[in-house]
């Protein structure tokens, strides 16, 4: 079975930060474009970083650039998201989510192109 498992969520005051992890079961990230996504309650689902080992493409949204970092860990299958600065509008439910032949350039991949996706994680930034 494919599975994706985002953790590492959780309660944070604003200026702290939090490190989610994705970790993929039953494919290899191989030719894949792992991307986070983030719902906050009553807005879109948003595309905010991707990477994809394979292509050597990382994008970020502007919202998190300079602020948020991803990497790959392809001996471990796991996407880490470094998440800096954070502020009481970086609230939401975090998701990753991956796309077979997906590329993260010229730009992030729509939430519909995503082949698979993970439970998200809440991450709540305090004021």
């Amino acid at each position: 079975d494919v599975q994706l498992q985002a953790s590492g969520g959780g309660l944070v005051q604003a200026g702290g930060s939090l490190r989610l992890s994705c970790a993929a079961s039953g494919f290899t990230f191989d030719d894949h474009a792992i991307g986070w996504f983030r719902q906050a309650p009553g807005k879109e689902r948003e595309g905010i970083s991707c990477i994809n080992k394979s292509d050597g493409s990382i994008d970020y949204a502007e919202s998190v650039k300079g602020r948020f970092f991803i990497r790959s860990d392809n001996a471990k299958n796991t996407v880490y998201f470094e998440m800096n600065s954070l502020k009481p509008e970086d609230t939401a439910v975090y998701y990753c989510a991956a796309a077979y032949g997906g590329s993260c350039w010229p730009a992030l991949p729509n939430y519909l192109d995503m082949d698979y996706w993970g439970e998200g994680t809440l991450v709540t930034v305090s004021s």
